[in-house]
């Protein structure tokens, strides 16, 4: 039976980030807001909840999968970025996109896209998640909470509760969250690439 917390969108609770912080160390699945929609997080180096969450979701190993960094110098130790791409992702984050870049060795291989070595790599502008971030010390292994057959992502935290609360271990009530996924661009190639139009504004980097 998953836990609800209650977490105040713009002033989060010390208290209760510590706990949920400490739900994800321990294995946990947990259902949290982010500035597009709700998502599914655990553990970045827990392979029993990764195969939880593939299991919920229906995702093949082909599904990117993202890692929810807390400010770019987490970005920086998970993919290689030169100076363009950095000042590109300094000027959208945190923001609505999830970039698509050549992941270094220390992601786990289990979590990256298997023929192209790729990794999802977003910073959320959402203070519950930055907060539960900057607890962890570390990202947080993340996908979209959007399950098989909707063409939507979840955004009621109470829904969310009474659909999943036996495949949870916690879910955040952080408010309603949007209904869009991030937008996802492509960086490993000459231009940045749209791959996913979603909330976020790609024309920025048409002019990249």
């Amino acid at each position: 039976m998953a836990q609800f917390f209650q977490i105040h969108a713009e002033t989060p609770q010390h208290r209760l980030v510590v706990q949920a912080a400490e739900i994800v160390r321990k294995g946990g699945v947990i259902a949290y807001p982010t500035d597009s929609a709700y998502a599914l997080g655990c553990h970045i180096g827990d392979k029993a909840a990764l195969d939880r969450i593939r299991a919920l979701r229906k995702l093949d190993k082909h599904h990117n999968f993202t890692l929810m960094c807390r400010d770019l110098s987490e970005l920086s130790t998970y993919a290689k970025v030169d100076n363009q791409i950095y000042r590109m992702l300094k000027n959208h984050t945190p923001g609505q996109y999830t970039f698509i870049l050549e992941a270094t060795s220390e992601v786990p291989r289990r979590l990256l896209h298997p023929k192209r070595k790729t990794i999802g790599l977003r910073v959320p502008d959402n203070a519950i998640a930055l907060a539960l971030l900057a607890e962890l010390g570390e990202p947080l292994m993340s996908v979209t909470l959007q399950m098989p057959g909707d063409e939507y992502p979840m955004s009621d935290p109470y829904d969310i509760r009474d659909s999943l609360q036996h495949q949870l271990d916690l879910v955040i009530d952080g408010g309603y969250c949007g209904l869009d996924a991030t937008t996802v661009v492509d960086l490993t190639g000459d231009v940045p690439a749209l791959v996913r139009q979603g909330i976020g504004d790609f024309s920025p980097f048409e002019a990249a």
